[in-house]
């Protein structure tokens, strides 16, 4: 070592790792190998675990390490100092537990010793019981940094009898972990699990056959605590985003949410984050090859009737209502679904789309009604069956006749004429709208409504420029690929709208000449 000094005198190792900790530029290999030449990990072990009396000392030295580990360098060098991540996890510090998780998930994400076996240090030295304490024991940080860890050691498969032992009582298996631990534990290992069936299929077909996602069935059946089932339902919302979880929603769970979607002694909370799952699930285009058509019907109908009942009641409720109605109608099957088989439903939401009040309830359906138009689907698969269209048509003109502006251009225009956020929503409803001949001559009858879409002064904020853009983009388009493009009389049209698709989505000065400047001579 280039330098001898004692720990009792530990100035010098706190400024140096300080130094080291906060450098602007991430250390490389070489940097690390000489900064751990001068100041050797057992002398960091030692003072964290001495915790003298040193204001900053605890966290800056973690802060070094957890840098030093970042490199593959500082994981090389872990497999020797094993013991001393051992007794890191079991620290009563939290940040220290917390540094000893990371570095066990950098010393598996690193690990390329192929004359080691990262799976049996890990086994060797009790490591996953003691990342399982931590998930359940910590603090938040230190339980998301045990569930990294867990999480990649899953990835090896030597590591599958380990996180996933076949004998049912064993203590480490998740399930008796989950069943002896605090409420807050049960949802951090429910979280885990959930994690770790994003992994892979085959580490999902485990947990399928573990039976380990009927906990996450219990919490949500557990009416007597809100903020349980409430956790479990968020865990739930996660699954839909992952492909196998959906698939095992579609199998286990519409009868469950169904079931808590009709329950009006639910905390409305509850019925909302149900709604909401319900309509992500049936948004994806593949889940119906999981999901029958009858099941899929009656969850819908519970979300009608909900619906139904909400009317002039609780907004935030009727809202996830919306926006769930507008999930499902996304998919092909889904808007189908709402047009053909639940009339009830689709006029709920062409209504309340145009009924001119603005607000959250106008912007939920406005969007519900973009999705089920197609603004989101690819553009083969905007346009739905026969019956189904014919339904959407006839659904908005009936709507239009029975409103003060008669027709659905005047819909359409006063959409447009609201604030910016309404107006975003009018413009993916006209976007999925227009492939539609019918919809094509309505926008086409109106020289307004052509005004705002081809007019880069109209939004000011970014998002609503580029929705305004592809609103005009999505006419221009229809426009010309139907006969309209030939009528003498629309020239003016084809032309603004031509404008407006080369002009692009941001106001751009038309002008771009240098223009003179005048100033007022200085005097002295």
């Amino acid at each position: 070592m280039e330098e001898e000094f004692s720990f009792h005198d530990p100035t010098k190792l706190l400024d140096s790792a300080s130094e080291f900790a906060h450098h602007p530029v991430a250390p490389n290999e070489a940097a690390v190998k000489n900064f751990l030449d001068r100041f050797p990990l057992p002398l960091f072990c030692s003072a964290l675990q001495t915790k003298a009396d040193v204001p900053g000392l605890e966290n800056t030295l973690v802060a070094c390490l957890e840098r030093v580990f970042k490199t593959k360098y500082g994981t090389s060098l872990v497999p020797q100092y094993m013991p001393f991540v051992q007794v890191g996890l079991k620290a009563d510090s939290q940040i220290v537990r917390c540094l000893s998780c990371k570095t066990v998930l950098f010393f598996l994400e690193n690990f390329v010793d192929k004359s080691l076996s990262a799976v049996k240090l890990i086994m060797d030295y009790d490591i996953y019981p003691l990342l399982l304490d931590c998930l359940i024991n910590g603090n938040e940080q230190v339980a998301t940094a045990a569930i990294d860890a867990i999480k990649t050691l899953a990835q090896f498969r030597e590591a599958m009898g380990i996180i996933f032992p076949s004998n049912i009582n064993d203590a480490t298996h998740l399930g008796n972990v989950a069943s002896r631990c605090s409420s807050l534990g049960r949802v951090r290992v429910l979280s885990l699990i959930v994690k770790l069936l994003s992994i892979s299929n085959s580490i999902a077909s485990v947990i399928y056959s573990s039976n380990l996602l009927s906990l996450l069935e219990a919490d949500i059946r557990n009416s007597n605590d809100t903020l349980v089932t409430l956790s479990a339902l968020e865990l739930l919302y996660e699954l839909t985003e992952i492909q196998h979880g959906a698939e095992f929603l579609a199998r286990n769970t519409l009868q469950l949410l169904h079931s808590i979607i009709s329950n009006s002694s639910m905390e409305s909370i509850l019925r909302s984050r149900a709604m909401m799952i319900s309509g992500r699930l049936l948004s994806k285009e593949n889940i119906y090859m999981f999901v029958d058509e009858p099941s899929a019907k009656s969850l819908i109908s519970a979300i009608d009737v909900r619906l139904g009942l909400l009317d002039g009641q609780d907004a935030d409720e009727r809202e996830s209502a919306l926006e769930a109605l507008g999930g499902i109608g996304s998919s092909i099957q889904g808007a189908v679904f709402l047009l053909t088989s639940f009339p009830s439903v689709a006029r709920h939401i062409v209504h309340a789309a145009f009924d001119g009040q603005g607000g959250g309830k106008q912007l939920a359906a406005l969007h519900a009604l973009g999705n089920i138009v197609g603004e989101n689907r690819p553009d083969g698969s905007i346009i739905l069956n026969g019956d189904a269209e014919e339904r959407l048509r006839r659904l908005i003109y009936e709507v239009a006749s029975e409103s003060t502006k008669l027709t659905p251009s005047g819909l359409f225009l006063s959409v447009l004429q609201q604030a910016a956020e309404i107006r975003l929503a009018g413009y993916r409803v006209l976007t999925g709208l227009v492939a539609r001949v019918w919809c094509l001559m309505e926008i086409c009858s109106k020289p307004e409504i052509i005004s705002i879409v081809t007019d880069p002064t109209t939004e000011t904020a970014k998002i609503g420029m580029e929705a305004r853009y592809n609103c005009c983009k999505a006419i221009h388009r229809s426009f010309m690929s139907s006969k309209l493009a030939s009528d003498p009389a629309l020239s003016g049209t084809a032309g603004k709208l031509q404008e407006g698709v080369e002009r692009g989505p941001y106001l751009v000065r038309k002008n771009n000449e240098a223009t003179p400047v005048v100033m007022t001579a200085e005097r002295f």
